[in-house]
């Protein structure tokens, strides 16, 4: 038995427990680092996610060996590892922990190696090891859950294991669709096909006609006999831009296999099910295409009468009253308006129960309700119907029958994700997990993450095959998971105070002149401004990736800038990551990049380099041509991302987090996008990269993007500021305020060639950026100015813009507090109400500024008084911050406000 007790062993880095070739380090009571080396080879430097391993004091423990298992108990978390048996899976590395009233069985591990395809049979390719590209459903005709998009860049692929029955040839099947990709080619396409590394294949993909049109290709493979490893993947011979979308192994000349039917499955008394395991009639299918779901499905198409999801129950001890727990989704149903709806529950032949299920704030939010039910001893059947057509219109995630005493039992769903970017997101997104999830578990894997030493910045790769993962065991205490993410990883970049005080920020061709005469009107409008934007127009001799500052529109940039901060004004340029072979720059950049930048067509020039930023030469001749306009006088860098193709070589680091950390060296912090890099799923992809989400927050402000400027997206930044915070601990994030694009009925704007939003929708924008981490007023093309809008609309933005530079110290105080503890400015309720089901479900409404406000920004149309719904949480008061009226905690109120106010309240 090891027990760190001793002062000696206190003052180590971490306890530690041996066996063979697994490793485990005990960080706290609920953080368990686990290792896995095939040489017995550990890591004991820092990775460039993990900097902050040696930060804890590692707390008493008892660890064991018995009947071949090792058990380490903290007192709160019960990891057990059967001694010899090879790498961490689902079968041989198990966690127990309670999370409120439930206990909870953990396999960490579970799914993070790579997938088997059983030999002859079809395998969906978005369940298979995916590097690179994105699980999508915005095409039409694949099977299973989706697909896997993208291979735009050298790297993306995807792996699975096969097991040969006898050494022999074989022919790998895959079914794609290629039609025209982001390089406006349509063309026949290649991937590269290895088996355990070895020599690659050429696979040829002709044109399918459409990305709805898929059509199969066919590869000779040889193969011993046993299990291999099959890698597809784009190198740098190859042209990717495909879709896949299932595969198979199988022999020469076989038919493709068919798609696998999925069977239902008994759900065991007491036990959380999926539900998409049930027996799904009248229109009920799967579907995957929202957030926060557990599995790899939920329930959706429950919109008619006769629709069901009928489970059957096993083992129910005896007879008598039981409860169905149910976790749906009730979110906007097309142009139906938001409203409760109804479900019938029916056990055998009895009679169907009605059970009421009032909304959720979103498809990505969700519930959970117990409904009674009556049951006989041993196997049942309980349906899910939907009684009439307006009914139901509900998505269902997990059902449980349980005893009636028996605690909600909680998913491992992820609570809050992140993507790159919003960019063209209209009303709604996919994102990725992080790393909160409602059953208190979850597993930071470091395995990709490359050893890096903070003082110097040295990247160095892993030598080793190995697994090393964080086991998080949070329970419902979520604000020590983000604490012990931020000693971990490292603590959320605190920005400088005046970054959280208003910005103005237009795509707009401006000059010098008009950038004074919009700061003066500021004044005398009597309107705060703190950052001052300039976009990319500015640039000379090309206005996307040109390295000069244009002399026609600024003739002496030194003295504008001087001018800007006389008026007490931060700013900001506009990069993007290219430069053209004619720039006057380039000569000087490609000597210092000592000729080795590669010509891309970008920027839709035949003529346009980019850069590898993983190459020290590149790095400096891209990081030298700020320089010049460095010395004229700009603060900060917007490094504005589009379609260029610079990247970074380095293995372990993704091209975002480590730019971004040039930045932050640079100037304090990086203003720009974060979490993956163009090379990882597309512009704006949600893909999973695990070498850079913990470590953003260090260095990022997280610009999210060009988005369409309409109600649903407004909605859907309520919830998603939060979300992401909570996810990956990055606690700043800025939107564009009013949105980037296109969107709802805009009108001539105030200037040539600009738009308007509507003034209702302009107005209540204005007040969400009051209470967002950032309030950044930026567009394309499109008025973000209040004296550009009606009466009413100018004087609620005046009204808010000042309300934000009241709120500044406040805003300071709460960054502050992200630093220091790891709870993000803007926080989900659960956070703070783990235990309150409306916590989760209208986490897409409302939520916490800071600890002390309650904000439920209003997302509907409406020049006049709208009436917002808000749940007030448990144990306080909450007092209206406009009218002062007081509600009670744990209680609904309809709260009506003019453009002149908005749902608001203080803790009190």
């Amino acid at each position: 038995m090891l027990t760190a007790t001793t002062p000696a062993e206190a003052a180590k880095p971490s306890a530690t427990v041996a066996a063979g070739n697994a490793r485990f380090e005990v960080l706290s009571p609920t953080l368990i680092r686990t290792e896995y080396s095939p040489s017995g080879h550990f890591v004991d430097a820092g990775t460039f996610n993990v900097v902050g391993r040696n930060a804890f004091t590692p707390p008493k423990f008892t660890s064991t060996t018995s009947n071949g298992w090792l058990t380490i108990d903290t007192g709160q978390v019960t990891l057990r590892y059967k001694t010899g048996s090879g790498p961490f899976t689902a079968d041989n590395l198990t966690v127990q922990l309670h999370s409120g009233s439930q206990n909870v069985d953990a396999a960490p591990w579970a799914g993070h190696g790579t997938p088997d395809c059983a030999f002859g049979t079809l395998c969906e390719a978005e369940s298979m090891a995916l590097h690179g590209p994105s699980v999508a459903t915005d095409h039409s005709g694949y099977t299973g859950r989706g697909f896997a998009a993208g291979f735009q860049s050298t790297g993306d692929g995807l792996s699975f294991g096969v097991t040969a029955p006898a050494a022999g040839s074989y022919q790998l099947d895959l079914r794609y669709a290629n039609a025209t990709g982001g390089d406006g080619q349509n063309t026949t396409r290649t991937l590269t096909v290895a088996v355990d590394g070895g020599a690659g294949q050429k696979l040829s993909l002709p044109p399918t006609g459409s990305w709805d049109t898929w059509a199969l290709a066919t590869l000779p493979i040889s193969l011993p006999s046993g299990r291999h490893e099959v890698t597809i993947q784009r190198t740098a011979t190859d042209s990717g831009n495909v879709n896949v979308d299932s595969l198979a192994v199988v022999r020469p000349g076989d038919a493709y296999p068919a798609p696998a039917q999925s069977a239902p499955k008994p759900c065991a008394f007491g036990n959380l099910c999926e539900a998409e395991t049930g027996n799904l009639a009248g229109g009920g299918r799967t579907a995957a295409d929202h957030n926060g779901f557990s599995g790899t499905a939920f329930v959706a198409g429950l919109e008619h009468a006769g629709a069901a999801d009928t489970l059957t129950v096993t083992g129910v001890p005896a007879p008598g009253s039981y409860r169905l727990q149910l976790r749906y989704a009730n979110g906007k149903a097309g142009s139906q308006p938001l409203q409760s709806r109804t479900v019938a529950v029916q056990s055998g032949t009895r009679a169907p129960v009605t059970a009421t299920l009032p909304p959720t704030s979103g498809w990505d939010y969700w519930r959970t309700v117990s409904v009674p039910v009556t049951l006989s001893p041993g196997t049942n059947t309980v349906a899910v119907q939907c009684p009439t057509d307006t009914s139901c219109n509900v998505n269902i995630d997990t059902v449980a029958v349980v005893l009636p005493a028996a605690p909600l039992l909680a998913p491992h769903a992820p609570l809050g994700g992140y993507r790159r970017g919003l960019d063209g997101v209209d009303g709604g997104a996919l994102t990725q997990p992080g790393l909160l999830y409602q059953d208190g578990w979850s597993l930071l894997d470091d395995s990709a993450s490359a050893l890096f030493d903070p003082a110097t910045e040295k990247v160095t790769q892993r030598t080793e095959n190995e697994q090393d993962g964080y086991v998080f065991g949070y329970g419902q205490d979520y604000a020590r998971g983000l604490k012990e993410l931020s000693t971990l990883t490292g603590p959320t970049k605190l920005l400088p105070q005046w970054t959280y005080g208003v910005w103005y920020s237009e795509y707009y061709d401006r000059t010098a002149a008009q950038f004074e005469q919009i700061v003066s009107r500021f004044k005398s409008e009597g309107v705060p401004l703190d950052v001052l934007v300039v976009d990319t127009d500015f640039k000379t001799p090309d206005q996307w990736n040109g390295w000069e500052i244009d002399p026609t529109r600024f003739p002496d940039p030194k003295a504008f800038f001087d001018w800007v901060h006389a008026q007490g004004l931060h700013t900001t340029l506009n990069i993007h990551p290219s430069i053209l072979g004619s720039d006057p720059q380039f000569a000087a950049a490609q000597a210092t990049a000592k000729g080795k930048l590669q010509k891309t067509g970008c920027n839709s020039s035949p003529d346009c380099y980019t850069f590898d930023w993983g190459d020290p030469d590149q790095l400096n001749a891209y990081l030298g041509l700020h320089k010049q306009m460095e010395q004229q006088g700009v603060d900060f860098w917007w490094l504005d991302w589009c379609c260029d193709s610079s990247k970074s070589s380095l293995a372990g680091v993704t091209p975002d987090s480590w730019i971004n950390l040039q930045y932050a060296d640079r100037n304090g912090f990086a203003f720009s996008r974060g979490y993956g890099s163009l090379q990882a799923g597309g512009y704006g992809g949600p893909t999973a990269v695990p070498t850079g989400p913990w470590a953003e927050k260090r260095t990022t402000l997280h610009f999210t993007g060009d988005t369409i400027s309409d109600w649903d997206t407004l909605q859907y930044e309520v919830g998603y500021t939060p979300g992401e915070s909570a996810s990956t601990g990055l606690a700043a994030v800025s939107h564009d305020i009013g949105g980037h694009t296109q969107g709802l009925n805009q009108s001539p704007g105030a200037e040539p060639g600009s738009t308007k939003l509507p003034d209702d929708l302009y107005a209540r924008w204005v007040q969400f950026g009051t209470f967002q981490p950032i309030d950044r007023l930026h567009s394309n093309h499109s008025d973000r100015l209040p004296w550009q809008y009606g009466p009413a609309a100018k004087a609620s933005a005046e009204k808010f813009l000042n309300l934000r530079e009241k709120l500044l110290p406040y805003t300071y105080a709460a960054a502050k507090n992200a630093t220091a503890t790891g709870l993000p400015i803007a926080r989900p309720l659960y956070l703070a109400y783990p235990s309150q089901q409306e916590a989760y479900a209208l986490a897409g409404a409302e939520y916490l500024y800071g600890s002390d406000y309650l904000v439920a920004p209003v997302t509907t149309p409406g020049m006049g008084a709208v009436t917002t719904s808000v749940w007030f949480p448990p144990g306080n008061t909450w007092k209206d911050y406009f009218t002062s009226e007081v509600h009670q905690g744990g209680t609904t109120a309809q709260v009506t406000t003019t453009l002149d106010t908005m749902p608001v309240f203080v803790r009190s």
